[in-house]
């Protein structure tokens, strides 16, 4: 979606963690404003403020384990921690500082896609079979019509991108290889969209699977 709705305070410089494993805290850096584990419902959560050396607003996360998690966003950056976000190193693509990293889906701690949103060509997906020490550019979208706001994965290997609509369908993208390569799905079937009706490219949840076949597809 062209308004780039969402966060706007977005998390800067900041991680916060728990024993559940590593999520994004909604503030602006300030450690006051972390959660104690006295406040917490259950005794022994908690929530811990962790720097992560960058200003980037983060949008995108991806857990894969307790020790393994992605988070993507603004400037091409990404992050990737594998000691549970006690630490978090910076993993980003060489040449993306341009880039507005909306979602990441992880498989491991050395496979992740990430989804780069805009018009045109800002619209790309990048895939690490290496933990981010090198990245490999497998889609780039050359339709100006298309702005590509959200991804799902069924597994490790099938996959769906989401662009608002073109020609009043909405355009959806297939992978069956882990995000090696793409191909655009026919629209037959696609209800026709509303008048101004899109996706939102805020944090990669307009697209969603259950399940092996079924994909939930929300818009505004």
């Amino acid at each position: 979606m062209r308004q780039r709705s969402g966060l706007r305070g977005g998390l800067r410089r900041w991680v916060s963690i728990g024993l559940c494993g590593a999520a994004l805290a909604l503030g602006t850096g300030a450690p006051a404003h972390a959660v104690s584990s006295q406040d917490t419902a259950s005794p022994g959560l908690g929530w811990q403020l962790t720097p992560t050396g960058t200003e980037a607003r983060f949008r995108g996360l991806a857990a894969v384990s307790r020790d393994t998690a992605w988070a993507a966003g603004s400037g091409g950056t990404v992050l990737r921690t594998t000691d549970g976000g006690r630490n978090w190193r910076d993993v980003s693509p060489p040449g993306a500082a341009g880039l507005e990293f909306r979602d990441v889906e992880a498989f491991g701690a050395r496979r992740a896609v990430v989804l780069a949103i805009g018009e045109g060509e800002a619209s790309r997906v990048l895939r690490t079979d290496d933990g981010g020490a090198s990245w490999t550019e497998t889609f780039r979208n050359t339709d100006p019509r298309a702005f590509y706001d959200c991804m799902a994965f069924f597994g490790n290997r099938h996959g769906l991108a989401m662009s608002d609509p073109v020609d009043g369908r909405f355009r959806i993208l297939a992978t069956r290889d882990g995000g090696s390569t793409w191909r655009l799905l026919p629209t037959d079937g696609m209800p026709v969209a509303q008048p101004g009706e899109a996706g939102f490219a805020a944090s990669g949840q307009c697209l969603v699977t259950a399940g092996p076949r079924d994909v939930w597809l929300a818009t505004g």
